[in-house]
């Protein structure tokens, strides 16, 4: 029997990959979609697929939800604010998103029976300074003056959400905690740091590193992340449970940025920025983010398979080629 699967947030970078992947399997797949974050040429090739459909909506509409998760087998939601400087710019627009759609998608599926997976985040975590981080690990979240930390709170609260129907009603939900996934289609202008880093340098533009640049982050390539949400799906084991999906490869910013530099063959030179300046005042961050994946590996045998170079040269290339590029490229 073909299957059904309803991804919200589709057109997004996370949400296009998986609906190339479940087309390529000759699933039939239904993305809604408001387009607020995504975009619409990430799925576009796909439009003339009888197998793909897709609803330019919101999530909230009530009516179109009841008839769309009833057809679905399987629900992965994704739809969320995305980029820690939309979290800093529209704090209200962002939570109330974040929680009311969780909710409301959580809800459908449980009264139709629809198991659903959630795609959660690595911020959850907060400040926590014992690495690698596991996923029954304590949180240590910053105060709630700092804003940053209004998205890793309303995500928390999503997780407890789909786990109190889990635990209430036995509806199966899995739910993923990513770390820093990377890869074609990201877009930059929500401070995501590889596609900045690629086009600064592509431009020859000085390549903006927030703070002093000593923070590691542990990057992910969107194709290992792919398989690890499929391979999820198709385990009963991980039904009821949070699983991290991420590289445990450490980096740091700074050397991200001359790696970047030097794959681009750029002219670009690395300009120190202050949080305050990028952020505004009472900015927070941590100094490392670093997944345990012992989970991920006994239960779907997985392990990213990608380097940060690959990751680092598909984004450029992507970058090169995409109309969203604001100059020329370099031959």
């Amino acid at each position: 029997m073909q299957k059904h699967f309803l991804i919200t947030g589709g057109a997004g970078f996370i949400g296009s990959h998986l609906v190339d992947s479940l087309l390529e399997q000759g699933s039939h797949v239904t993305v809604i979609d408001d387009l607020s974050t995504g975009r619409w040429e990430n799925i576009a090739r796909h439009e003339s697929n009888p197998n793909f459909k897709i609803l330019i909506a919101s999530v909230e509409e009530e009516r179109l939800m009841q008839e769309e998760i009833p057809r679905a087998h399987f629900v992965y939601h994704l739809a969320s604010a995305v980029g820690v400087k939309l979290i800093i710019e529209k704090p209200v627009e962002i939570i109330q998103r974040i929680v009311r759609t969780t909710d409301f998608v959580v809800e459908l599926c449980a009264k139709y029976r629809r198991p659903m997976l959630l795609t959660s985040t690595s911020e959850v975590y907060g400040k926590s300074e014992r690495t690698p981080f596991r996923e029954e690990d304590d949180v240590t979240l910053g105060a709630s003056c700092k804003r940053r930390w209004a998205y890793a709170a309303a995500k928390l609260l999503d997780e407890f959400l789909a786990l109190a129907h889990y635990y209430q009603s036995a509806l199966p939900i899995y739910i993923v905690r990513l770390f820093n996934t990377v890869g074609p289609r990201q877009a930059a202008q929500y401070g995501m740091v590889l596609p900045r880093f690629a086009d600064a340098a592509l431009a020859n533009r000085p390549v903006q590193v927030y703070g002093t640049g000593e923070q590691t982050r542990c990057f992910c390539s969107v194709f290992d992340v792919i398989k690890g949400l499929a391979a999820i799906r198709d385990s009963r084991e991980a039904i009821g449970k949070v699983v991290n999906l991420g590289s445990n490869k450490e980096v740091r910013i700074v050397d991200l940025a001359k790696r970047v530099i030097e794959l681009c063959g750029s002219s670009s030179k690395i300009e120190y920025v202050s949080y305050d300046d990028a952020y505004g005042t009472g900015f927070d961050d941590m100094q490392r983010r670093v997944p345990s994946t012992e989970l991920a590996k006994k239960l779907i045998d997985w392990n990213p398979q990608y380097h940060l170079d690959d990751v680092i040269l598909q984004v450029i290339e992507d970058r090169k080629s995409r109309d969203y590029m604001d100059f020329p490229k370099n031959s």
